[in-house]
């Protein structure tokens, strides 16, 4: 396939999702510009004064942001950053001043070490070390008894790249303090952090507590368009402001981020429980159906999913399985999956996917679910 075909399917895809009468949630590249705009300006006042100067180099709203989210986590300062990889550029590089380490220990399957090009070392002089490979995050055992010397453990919750998947509650103080034991600081990597409490059973706050410092996202979750936000002590943070201009990360004005990352915080962050509740009603309506219908392999991981996001296998190629999903959404106008690939090592003619259940996807029910699987894999030889 050449790039333009390539091209013309993704828009094809995206055009039937967009056009779908029922979808499990809505993916960013599902809006248009002007739709974003029309509902910013519309909104925007629910949550900051719009008559209130216009902000200039991270004042204004962006300080508004700010404070609210160090409130939300329970730390006494945050920095707002453009993305998500420049914040923890900082911070571990922040970190590695203060320890006189600059060796981070991660899951190989971290963002930093798949999605980042290498910019840990690139950019910052930081090396990584794996206390565990295996499709899970580290045991307290394997932290405590890693056999090189590390400033600080980066946790991401959920890990993503495996299935979007957390520890207990036990599991995770028992991991924070065996990095203590070694003198280390620990920071999460909480892109998505929004969404553990359910899986934890206890506040933002707290999960937040047991982390030096944390990162977290205001896209991935709460549907702003962009920006991240980094949370630690004061003068962490007072630090981590300095070399985030030497980054290129203070933007003269912020305010579309800012203002749709606050009406994230009112509006999706409240809902964001029933998403993970609903999620282990999607999922165990898709075991259901895959059972019933004779599927010889598949998996759902995990089984029941921690958050609202989850990962779905099935012994097919992706180009079949992703055909199969978009004429479903033309057809029908029902979206139940989107994109699929090839997982790194997997065995051949396996493809697995990523599902997301949020607002849109209150509405199935478990028959919703089994029908519309039972749907899509009739359109599967």
């Amino acid at each position: 396939m050449t790039e333009t075909s390539e091209q013309d399917e993704r828009r094809r895809r995206r055009a039937a999702w967009r056009a779908s009468d029922r979808k499990l949630w809505q993916s960013p590249a599902e809006h248009r510009i002007g739709e974003r705009l029309t509902a910013l300006a519309a909104d925007a006042g629910r949550v900051y004064d719009l008559d209130e100067p216009i902000d200039s180099y991270g004042n204004g709203v962006v300080e508004a942001l700010e404070a609210r989210t160090a409130a939300l986590l329970g730390f006494p300062a945050a920095a707002f950053f453009p993305t998500g990889t420049m914040a923890q550029q900082v911070a571990l590089r922040c970190w590695a001043g203060r320890t006189g380490n600059n060796t981070v220990a991660l899951h190989p399957m971290a963002h930093p070490e798949v999605h980042e090009r290498g910019a840990f070392g690139v950019l910052s002089g930081l090396r990584t070390v794996h206390p565990v490979r295996e499709p899970r995050l580290p045991t307290a055992d394997e932290v405590r008894d890693f056999d090189e010397p590390f400033g600080a453990l980066m946790v991401e919750l959920p890990l993503r790249e495996p299935g979007f998947l957390l520890p207990s509650w036990s599991e995770l103080v028992a991991v924070v303090e065996a990095a203590r034991e070694r003198d280390a600081v620990v920071h999460f990597d909480g892109a998505r952090l929004w969404e553990c409490a359910p899986h934890f059973g206890r506040p933002l706050a707290e999960i937040a507590s047991l982390a030096d410092s944390v990162y977290v996202s205001f896209y991935k979750s709460l549907g702003a368009m962009s920006g991240a936000a980094l949370v630690g002590p004061t003068e962490l943070i007072a630090e981590a402001r300095a070399w985030r201009h030497r980054y290129g990360g203070q933007l003269f004005q912020q305010y579309p981020a800012a203002l749709s990352a606050l009406l994230g915080l009112q509006r999706e962050l409240p809902r964001l429980p029933s998403y993970v509740s609903h999620a282990k009603t999607v999922a165990e309506a898709l075991t259901d159906a895959f059972r019933k219908r004779g599927v010889p392999w598949f998996r759902i991981v995990p089984e029941v999913p921690h958050t609202h996001q989850f990962h779905v296998w099935l012994p097919y190629q992706a180009d079949e399985l992703e055909e199969a999903a978009a004429a479903q959404a033309e057809q029908t106008g029902v979206t139940l999956f989107r994109a699929w690939w090839a997982a790194e090592g997997s065995p051949p003619g396996i493809s697995v996917t990523e599902l997301t259940v949020t607002a849109p996807g209150l509405e199935w029910t478990a028959d919703d679910v089994r029908s519309a699987a039972r749907e899509f894999l009739s359109r599967l030889s």
